[in-house]
């Protein structure tokens, strides 16, 4: 099986209806970091996966989702302001 990858996700969706749609997927499979913003570490088939999903909730017209891979090099750069930490990978616990 592929290791998983970080992917920072966000999305604005018109609908109220189709957001709520559209956040309970990306609950199903990453973090919330702010409103619209999740963090996910996802294998290929897991991306493929929830992109399907997406895309039957999805309005192209109206609404978009940005799918953002953060490579294993990158990864330690990134910062937080204020409150909340970056996701920690599968099976690691910080303390």
């Amino acid at each position: 099986m592929a290791a998983p990858d970080f992917y920072l996700l966000a999305y604005d969706i018109a609908s109220e209806r189709r957001r709520a749609k559209i956040a309970r997927l990306m609950e199903s499979v990453g973090a919330r970091v702010q409103g619209s913003v999740f963090e996910a570490y996802l294998t290929p088939a897991d991306l493929a996966a929830l992109l399907r999903r997406v895309h039957r909730v999805l309005k192209p017209q109206e609404d978009s989702l940005r799918v953002y891979y953060i490579c294993e090099a990158c990864l330690p750069k990134a910062r937080t302001f204020g409150k909340g930490e970056v996701t920690s990978p599968p099976g690691l616990t910080i303390i």
